[in-house]
């Protein structure tokens, strides 16, 4: 068992950090086997994958300046009150020291009771840190962000969905390739995690010629896969599907990669698109996929590799692809959310 946080009991983001790991691995395991047999799923189901403490290169967190000074941190078990992060067993180093360096900012810049949400995402190139707060972007708070930018050499700040200072284009390695990721962009919480899951993606599509990568994101999976396939990415993000195009016109010795931006929940790829895929890859969001896993389970795609950050929408996309006549033949839950009852997982389905 780790040694506990000093905000452990307080902080709601590590119920379970006081459990031995055996049976805390037992419980993340079981999320998943209870989910599946709710609706009727039986597949391999592995031991859990976790990732180590100190791994999080992502982080959405509160500030509030009061009569105390700034508290900046996740809010507290079944709370709204915001706990002031002075210990995280969870996140990087270099997220850690760049919270308490924005502490420090948001001491200067934050006027009394003023509030701000913050995601900040560790990047190759340095952390990158979006605002969601009510100031608008005017010239005295654009003077104060720069300064601050330099100071606690942050690659860029945002706000308003907007980049407001940029002293280094931040970039992430996906495969062989680097990707400049736009601003609040989804990437997997640890790069740990995120090797598993290419990892097993890529040896339960080995030897496809031709993939399709649903949800692409960023190209977590499109990329590495082009390695040794063809690959039609779709997205409906568009700064984060042109990061991608963009990344692998930038990158020699890649097998092709067309890319489409299209909404997956209101228009799934149909049985008549997907018949030119051999394997497709799948990374929906927690409300998962129902209408694409309808057309998979109708189509005739041999293979199919599931990314799930829920075990629920997974088990009932997975009973549909079931019922359709693939075979579910491995399911691995794999740890990212340290200590939360957050468990993802990742799974492979073939066609006789």
């Amino acid at each position: 068992m780790t040694a506990l946080c000093r905000h452990f009991g307080v902080c709601g983001g590590c119920a379970y950090q006081d459990m031995a790991d055996a049976e805390y691995r037992a419980l993340k395991r079981a999320l998943v086997v209870d989910a599946l047999s709710r609706h009727g799923v039986e597949a391999p189901i592995g031991d859990v994958v976790e990732v180590p403490p100190a791994t999080r290169r992502r982080a959405s967190l509160k500030a509030r300046k009061g009569e105390g000074g700034v508290h900046l941190g996740f809010h507290a078990a079944r709370s709204h009150d915001i706990v002031d992060m002075q210990e995280c067993l969870v996140l990087s180093p270099t997220l850690f020291k760049a919270v308490c360096g924005i502490r420090e900012m948001l001491t200067v810049l934050l006027r009394p009771q003023e509030t701000a949400e913050l995601h900040l995402t560790e990047t190759d190139i340095g952390v990158d840190l979006a605002f969601r707060w009510k100031r608008p972007n005017d010239t005295a708070t654009l003077a104060e962000l720069a300064r601050w930018a330099s100071k606690l050499k942050l690659a860029r700040i945002s706000a308003h969905n907007e980049t407001v200072i940029e002293l280094a284009k931040p970039s992430v390695r996906l495969g062989k390739a680097d990707v400049l990721v736009p601003s609040d962009a989804f990437l997997q919480p640890t790069r740990e995690g995120e090797a598993v899951l290419q990892a097993f993606v890529r040896d339960a599509l080995s030897g496809a010629k031709r993939v399709a990568d649903l949800f692409a994101g960023c190209g977590t999976f499109a990329l590495p896969l082009a390695e040794t396939a063809r690959v039609h990415a779709v997205e409906l993000d568009g700064p984060m599907l042109e990061a991608l195009a963009a990344a692998a016109r930038a990158m020699s010795g890649l097998k092709p990669i067309t890319v489409e931006r299209r909404n997956l929940f209101q228009r799934p790829l149909g049985e008549s698109e997907l018949v030119q895929f051999d394997a497709v890859v799948l990374d929906p969001p927690r409300a998962g996929a129902l209408a694409q896993t309808q057309a998979l389970a109708r189509s005739k795609v041999k293979r199919i590799a599931y990314v799930s950050c829920d075990a629920d929408s997974f088990a009932r996309d997975a009973r549909v692809m079931i019922d359709g006549g693939l075979r579910l033949v491995s399911v691995v839950p794999v740890d990212q959310f340290l200590w939360s009852s957050h468990i993802e997982l990742v799974a492979s389905f073939e066609r006789a």
